[in-house]
């Protein structure tokens, strides 16, 4: 005992007197992430992109002898922006300053503003921060108290060797004048990290702990939601090829060498174990090296991976209807790229309402109500079922007084009041929704209770409304699910269809929300609701990943809002507020935090957006 706790001391110590952060003025990335993705925006920057945190990177310079001691220094978090995302650190603690590492912070994202390929490190970020003082000026006071304060940070060239002591000072000219044209010239060892520019070299790839699938067959791993297990910190990682599982377990006593050898033939190459925290492991790993494997690991993911056959599967209404689809790299509209498959649900049957939705059904129904088309009469009318007494009255008055107009209105009609307004529910069916939110209920479970409720809350209104849901597993397989249609009558028969809907594969929504506008379009109302639900971000196969995919949902809402319709944006995604806001506007989505209230608050929700 006593020896862990002068270990400890020690190490406490003389960490602390090695460290060249201040921790009593740290900013963390999760307190500025919104401020830095407005930031970024505002500035000019793509709105598709999101703002996440860096990895480590090795530092190679040279470290002082209480940091060779402590074991530190050895690894630092550079700012840089790939085609997806914005990266910065997860913390900056570099100036005794909370504002000062703040407005490092701000610096590095409008330094990852401009677009600089050519040259070196040096000049790149030299002409970025150039061109950002001379567009941004308000900033020159921000970049010089940068400067300033991180200029004492740095070594002192006259403790360095006369090669590194040139580096150092070309950096430092560099720092203090942009415009000035500098050359690194080659040294031992590199120079210390500038936290003030963007990444020397950044890493080709990352790894995140949400593992995709790449084989075109295989539909999208079902995420545990309530679980889930986070990373702490991004890593950094490699693709390698996957083992051959070949080589076995050798374990013998060195005693017994010249004996006699115990061989036990089994692959460690890959483990199996319900008791292995992975991601505790992974959290203690600076660099992960991932491989492709055709093998599933059953203790991690449970699930039929394999594709119904066509008896089991649901029916396909036709060919498929070609569709579009936007390529944000190349800013052209691919004509036809995707094809839409509608299908409708093999096995179904003619149910009534279940029964534990049918108390909150008609409570619902009794809110709705207050919409109902109502009979009320219409006064001054050329033509009508009678008189409108006051009209006529003031029209005697008026010829008696000599102004005669014969086509006075003296009429009142009793007419329907009817709303004028179109609804299409487009549900995301894909696997996901498979998911479990609580030991008795799934996803599409809670998306199916919702379905019942909106529609037992809009057969109520009398406004005309369809139910679809989709599902991809490529571009040339995207289901079309018709649940009702606006010309089909809601009674047992949809209700049937509503019950019979299950998870899909993937969330090719772009190539979704189109058709639905098609035929939403087709409605003769004035107004025109496209209400989504979702669990996800937007994905699929061959390339629908990340900002491609984000990109063409994006794309398609806006022709959507081109003619004339309205979309709104329901989801469950913890994470929607990264994107939601990109693709659909601040003011037109929903993020409703505990799934089991879906049902409830999606009627309402409609109330409030048609009142």
């Amino acid at each position: 005992m006593l020896e862990e706790l002068v270990g400890s001391t020690w190490h406490r110590f003389i960490t602390n007197k090695a460290a060249t952060h201040y921790p009593e003025a740290v900013v963390y990335l999760d307190d500025i992430r919104l401020m830095a993705g407005i930031f970024f925006r505002a500035l000019g920057g793509e709105g598709g992109l999101h703002v996440e945190s860096s990895t480590d990177s090795e530092v190679y310079a040279k470290r002082s002898v209480l940091q060779r001691i402590a074991g530190i220094g050895k690894q630092t978090q550079y700012a840089w922006r790939d085609e997806e995302t914005l990266r910065l650190p997860a913390s900056i603690a570099l100036f005794p300053s909370k504002q000062l590492n703040k407005d490092l912070y701000l610096w590095l994202t409008a330094l990852s503003v401009v677009d600089v390929e050519t040259g070196d490190w040096i000049s790149r970020n030299q002409k970025r921060t150039a061109k950002i003082l001379s567009i941004w000026p308000g900033l020159k006071s921000r970049y010089k108290a940068l400067v300033d304060a991180h200029l004492q940070q740095r070594p002192n060239p006259t403790d360095l060797s006369e090669r590194e002591a040139k580096q150092e000072q070309t950096i430092r000219t560099a720092l203090l004048d942009p415009s000035q044209s500098t050359r690194l010239e080659y040294a031992k060892r590199p120079p210390q990290p500038v936290s003030l520019w963007l990444h020397p070299s950044p890493p080709p790839m990352e790894f995140n702990n949400t593992a995709a699938i790449h084989d075109p067959d295989l539909p999208e791993a079902v995420k545990e939601k309530k679980d889930q297990k986070k990373q702490k910190k991004r890593k950094s990682g490699n693709r390698t090829d996957m083992p051959e599982g070949n080589d076995g377990l050798m374990s013998f006593r060195l005693e017994s060498l010249w004996s006699w050898g115990e061989y036990s033939k089994v692959d460690r190459t890959s483990t199996d174990d319900d008791d292995d925290d992975a991601m505790q492991t992974a959290e203690d790993m600076d660099n992960i090296t991932v491989a492709q494997d055709s093998e599933t690991t059953a203790s991690k993911i449970k699930l039929d991976l394999d594709l119904p056959s066509s008896q089991y599967d649901d029916i396909v209404l036709g060919e498929g209807i070609p569709i579009d689809e936007w390529d944000y790299k190349k800013q052209v509209m691919q004509k036809d790229h995707c094809r839409i498959i509608p299908m409708t649900s093999r096995d179904t049957e003619a149910v009534e309402l279940p029964k534990n939705l049918q108390t909150q059904a008609r409570k619902i129904r009794r809110q709705f109500e207050i919409l109902r088309p109502q009979r009320h009469w219409l006064s001054r009318q050329n033509e009508g079922t009678e008189l409108d007494l006051e009209s006529y009255i003031n029209f005697l008055s008026d010829r008696k007084h000599g102004h005669v107009n014969s086509d006075t209105p003296v009429y009142r009609d009793l007419r329907n009041e009817t709303r004028d307004l179109s609804c299409l529910l487009l549900a995301d069916l894909s696997l996901s929704t498979d998911a479990h939110i609580n030991n008795t209920s799934r996803v599409v479970d809670v998306i199916r209770d919702a379905l019942f409720l909106f529609s037992e809350a809009l057969s109520v209104t009398g406004d005309r409304f369809a139910l679809h849901g989709f599902s991809s597993r490529n571009r040339s397989h995207v289901r079309f699910y018709d649940i009702k249609g606006f010309d089909d009558k809601y009674n047992d028969i949809s209700r049937g269809y509503i019950n019979a809907i299950r998870p899909g594969y993937y969330t090719r929504m772009g190539a979704a929300i189109r058709h639905a506008t098609k035929l939403l379009e087709k409605e003769a109302s004035t107004q025109k609701l496209l209400l989504i639900i979702t669990d996800g971000k937007p994905n699929d196969l061959d390339k629908y990943e990340g900002r491609y995919g984000v990109e063409d949902t994006r794309q398609a809402i806006l022709e959507a809002e081109k003619k004339g319709l309205q979309p709104f944006c329901v989801t469950i995604d913890e994470k929607a507020e990264d994107y939601l806001p990109y693709l659909f506007g601040k003011n037109a989505y929903i993020l409703i935090k505990n799934a089991a209230e879906l049902p409830a608050k999606l009627p309402l929700l409609y109330l409030r957006l048609t009142r």
